[in-house]
């Protein structure tokens, strides 16, 4: 299952371009981003991002 970077981007209440940029420079742990020549895809786990928001509240 995959989470579309909109969703991911409201639920960490933060832009889409943050997301993708983030997964871009491996600084947001929630998937991974792959450069297939010029275009970028996106895996974004449900689970990585579940662990996510649990840490960001635990802060």
């Amino acid at each position: 299952m995959n989470i579309k970077v909109s969703e991911a981007a409201k639920r960490l209440g933060k832009s889409e371009q943050f997301v993708r940029i983030g997964l871009q420079r491996d600084i947001l742990p929630i998937g991974i981003a792959v450069q297939m020549s010029s275009k970028w895809t996106y895996h974004i786990s449900p689970k990585l991002l579940k662990e996510y928001l649990g840490d960001e509240k635990n802060r």
